[in-house]
């Protein structure tokens, strides 16, 4: 196995841990509204925190700038379109 795939099987077997271990916190009477209120705070925590990210990003970001037009020799010109030859 290379290390891509030996990562990914610690991957793997974590979350199934973790899956286990929620599962049966969640079933246990004295940890489950605990684990619920945890868990409620930390998605509602990273959804704002996110925002807020968004929000600071935004208010400290300078507005872009136009470039200046450039005036040229040909302002003024239009140019037409020459007629096809006619043979």
């Amino acid at each position: 196995m290379d290390r891509d795939q030996t990562v990914g099987f610690v991957i793997l077997v974590v979350s199934l841990l973790g899956i286990v271990i929620y599962g049966y916190l969640l079933v246990n009477p004295s940890t489950s509204i605990l684990l619920l209120q945890v868990t409620a705070f930390v998605a509602v925590l990273g959804v704002l925190g996110i925002l807020g990210w968004i929000g600071y990003t935004m208010a400290t970001t300078p507005a872009p700038t136009l470039p200046e037009a450039e005036v040229s020799a040909t302002e003024g010109y239009t140019a037409t379109p020459s007629e096809p030859e006619k043979s």
